[in-house]
């Protein structure tokens, strides 16, 4: 499936037509099939085995100028639900939080804060509902910006299926890389990333200066919306320290394993540091 510019006002038919790079002849039968059954484009396309139903989902939100991935030949991970499953009751569940979070986190005319996106453990899909989340923001048609300061086990890179760069948030808090290493974000508009980096012996020390909250600073005047992915708690400190630079977070916890303990913990630490949490997620996806 090739890819089309968004633009409402052109016809579904010619949408689908360029995007399955259907014939003259496959064109003027589903013409005939559409006038002989009274049918829509797309359903005639369909019934003559032209394209699938989902193609026609996909050409539709083509018209609409919403931000969706249908391509198999893509590199980003199944884990970007919101991009690459738009309308499934998952991303109907990030949709649902991301306006939970425009209503508590980031009220209209008023600067937004830099969001961190925290867990008590590794593997209670913290990176997940970090990309996710960003990905949510970005098809509002607002500038994004997704910065993965976990320096310790980074995975937004992989996940977004992002080419090896040695540049990256670590490079440029020690000024080996531009503050504008960001790069935008394949197939998602108005989403760009800042990866990790190459991994530095000490984290928590560069989380720790003064250039990251510099930077924290400027994306937050360029972009309208910036996400920060953070390390677990049981890595180290890093988290916190990135949290109390960002001013408000969300915590993720995995439902039937994060221990109780574990979360009141950082909860508390976050509440020492002044961080305003918006929640507590249990994740069982």
């Amino acid at each position: 499936m090739n890819s089309t510019t968004p633009n409402k006002s052109r016809p579904i038919g010619d949408i689908i037509s360029q995007a399955n790079s259907l014939t003259s002849d496959q064109v003027e039968a589903v013409l005939q099939y559409q006038k002989a059954n009274g049918s829509r484009f797309g359903e005639a396309a369909v019934a003559l085995g032209y394209i699938s139903g989902d193609d026609v989902v996909w050409a539709l939100a083509q018209q609409y100028e919403y931000p969706y991935i249908h391509s198999k030949s893509t590199n980003l991970s199944e884990e970007l639900i919101v991009a690459r499953h738009p309308f499934s009751p998952e991303a109907e569940m990030f949709r649902e939080l991301r306006s939970q979070l425009l209503m508590s986190q980031f009220p209209e005319n008023q600067p937004h804060k830099p969001f961190a996106v925290l867990s008590p453990n590794r593997g209670d899909g913290k990176s997940f509902y970090a990309a996710n989340l960003a990905i949510s923001f970005a098809q509002l048609g607002r500038n994004t910006v997704l910065i993965d300061a976990d320096l310790r086990n980074p995975r937004l890179a992989s996940i977004f299926g992002l080419p090896k760069s040695e540049g990256g948030l670590a490079d440029t808090l020690v000024g080996r890389s531009a503050p504008n290493v960001y790069m935008p974000a394949q197939d998602i508009p108005n989403l760009y990333l800042l990866p990790a980096g190459n991994p530095p012996p000490n984290p928590l020390e560069l989380i720790e200066r003064q250039s990251f909250s510099q930077l924290l600073v400027e994306l937050s005047k360029k972009f309208d919306y910036v996400i920060v992915d953070t390390p677990a708690s049981e890595v180290g400190a890093d988290n916190c320290a990135i949290a109390a630079r960002c001013g408000s977070g969300l915590v993720i916890a995995r439902k039937d394993k994060s221990a109780e303990r574990d979360i009141s913990r950082l909860l508390a630490t976050l509440k020492i540091a002044k961080v305003d949490v918006a929640g507590v997620i249990l994740n069982d996806c």
